[in-house]
């Protein structure tokens, strides 16, 4: 049975997608810590990070830090957090969010009703930095 993670790739569960390529795709989170937060997941289905090949993670982990790098820039935080916690969903993911202190990082703080304007607006956001960086080709257009 496909993941959510894979159903949300697959077009079956609506996503706000920020990064799609062949390999890696990412997408807004339902319950973010932050305006931004972005799941950066592989389209592969591996259920721990520790079973990833070293490719795909290095991969994964280039995403990640050019989303990282859009979201300091256009929520004009601090710091991108990061974390792979991998307990959610069987599916992995890296979670990448705007933050300015370890308070930061409380996932029991992630906000569980966010606005459907607001998250699109977030994602028109990074996407628009992630194009201004270079990275268009693997900007969606929403």
């Amino acid at each position: 049975m496909p993941t959510l993670f894979t159903r949300i790739i697959n077009g079956e569960i609506p996503g706000r997608f920020v990064w799609k390529d062949n390999d890696v795709v990412a997408f807004l989170s339902i319950g973010p810590l932050s305006d931004g937060h972005v799941l950066v997941v592989p389209r592969q289905e591996i259920n721990k990070w520790t079973d990833a090949p070293a490719e795909l993670m290095q991969k994964l982990i280039t995403v990640a830090q050019a989303v990282g790098k859009a979201q300091v820039e256009v929520f004009g935080s601090e710091r991108a957090g990061l974390s792979i916690a991998g307990f959610e969903v069987d599916h992995l993911h890296l979670h990448v969010w705007p933050a300015n202190s370890l308070e930061d990082f409380d996932f029991s703080r992630a906000e569980t009703n966010p606005d459907p304007d607001r998250m699109e607006r977030n994602a028109q956001k990074i996407r628009a930095a992630l194009q201004d960086a270079g990275y268009a080709e693997f900007v969606p257009a929403a």
